[in-house]
């Protein structure tokens, strides 16, 4: 027997002894046994009237020590219930349903979602694959790997099978390959890559692709809804990695710096969660509680102050980009054909030839004009500095582009206002497809 065990006995005795010490039973027995010693030494020199009146006495000492133990007895079942010593039991029984219906909702949705995750989980993992970034490091050595993501096969048709995964998984690449559930390594084709959604679909032989995942919405999404993050986080080690959280939170807008100028020129619509996001979970699928991928992970805050903020493409925002970079193999955008700065971007030495009423606070100065594009036909010059379209007013290359690109289409005319030596004008231009990727 070890220390452990002893120790145990030891509490097992005392307990049994403590037990026994305070147990109302015992001491109403101790107490008829002194007493009828006492009785029997009162025999010997106490008449028979004396002893019956003992022996009451007796009777109603012992009433009293059952009617002091049981109300101590009581008295401690009472407490152990009060602080949940005693466990209540929730089996059934009618008087339980008041505490049944007091109890939160969401307890009961846990685990109903915990159930029903649990028997789709196999289903939903084997579509999530690694995706591996090979790159040629020099001319004497062949392509090596770079980076490894995640991917969620989506689709098979005629013998192929669609992944898709984040562009800045595959960015760079020379080479890419999924690997499945099993280790096997397939080679991938980059059909086309969207960076300012950050959304890639590649293609494979579909020979040995088995499972494709159950696309959902991610329109009636609501805050606290349970979700699961399936990914390869830190590389294919820790393959098909399931992270439990919640959806934190709608329609977060997250500045996104997309050639790395190191100012944010697109804003990206998100889902926010804290399941576990780590390096590698990139394109990896976010899961509701029916095996539904409702998202593409994407990417995390990264501090060291912060924790649990992940972010996810919704599913209904991607799928539009991927039928188009499915099909095109790019995403075809209105532009107006000019690359722009804001007022603060604009180097010292050019500052001069920029001419501002006092009233006017922001804008985007025009820093080149593409031959031929809209805004060429439409007479706008370097220099000009562009306050309105449509009377919405534009500070930052974010709202231009957010307005482009959600509130208007190719072959819409715009109204733009700019100011061109201190004096503002007016033009209007129509919007052609100018693919920004040549």
């Amino acid at each position: 027997m070890d220390k452990y065990e002893e120790q145990n006995d030891r509490f097992r005795s005392t307990t049994d002894s403590e037990n026994i010490k305070n147990s109302p039973e015992s001491g109403e027995e101790s107490l008829e046994k002194d007493e009828q010693q006492e009785n029997s030494s009162f025999q010997e020199t106490q008449q028979k009237e004396v002893r019956s009146k003992k022996g009451n006495r007796n009777w109603a000492g012992g009433v009293l020590g059952g009617l002091a133990g049981g109300i101590i007895s009581a008295i401690i079942v009472a407490v152990l219930f009060t602080y949940n010593i005693i466990p209540v039991n929730n089996t059934g029984g009618e008087s339980n349903s008041t505490e049944s219906e007091s109890t939160p909702e969401i307890v009961n949705t846990i685990a109903t979602e915990e159930a029903d995750v649990s028997s789709n989980m196999d289903e939903v993992a084997q579509a999530v694959v690694g995706v591996v970034n090979l790159q040629q490091q020099s001319v004497w050595t062949g392509s090596q790997e770079a980076g490894t993501g995640s991917g969620i096969i989506y689709k098979k048709e005629d013998g192929k099978a669609y992944v898709v995964t984040n562009q800045h998984v595959v960015e760079g690449a020379q080479e890419v390959e999924i690997i499945l559930n099993d280790e096997e390594r397939i080679p991938a084709t980059v059909l086309g890559g969207d960076e300012l959604t950050d959304l890639a679909v590649l293609q494979v032989d579909g020979e040995k692709i088995n499972t494709v995942a159950n696309l959902g919405s991610s329109e009636n999404l609501q805050v606290g809804e349970t979700v699961l993050a399936i990914g390869n986080p830190l590389g294919m080690e820790f393959a098909n990695t399931v992270t439990k959280g919640i959806i934190s939170g709608l329609d977060r807008s997250v500045p996104v710096d997309t050639n790395t100028d190191g100012q944010a020129d697109w804003v990206t619509e998100v889902l926010q969660t804290d399941a576990a996001i780590n390096p590698g979970n990139s394109g990896g699928a976010l899961v509701n509680a029916d095996g539904e991928v409702i998202g593409i992970n994407s990417m995390k805050i990264a501090q060291s102050s912060v924790e649990g903020i992940g972010f996810a493409i919704p599913v209904d925002s991607a799928l539009p980009i991927m039928e188009q970079l499915e099909s095109e193999g790019e995403v075809a955008r209105p532009l107006i054909g000019i690359s722009t700065a804001s007022l603060n971007q604009v180097p010292p030495q050019y500052r001069y030839d920029i001419n501002l009423p006092d009233d006017v606070e922001g804008g985007m100065v025009i820093a080149d004009v593409q031959q031929g594009s809209p805004a060429d036909t439409a007479g706008l010059q370097q220099f000009d500095v562009i306050t309105k379209i449509n009377d919405q007013e534009v500070t930052s290359l974010v709202e231009l582009r957010k307005y482009l690109y959600t509130e208007a289409n190719v072959g819409d005319n715009l109204e733009v206002e700019y100011i061109r030596n201190g004096e503002p004008q007016t033009t209007t231009l129509q919007l052609e497809v100018i693919n920004p990727q040549k």
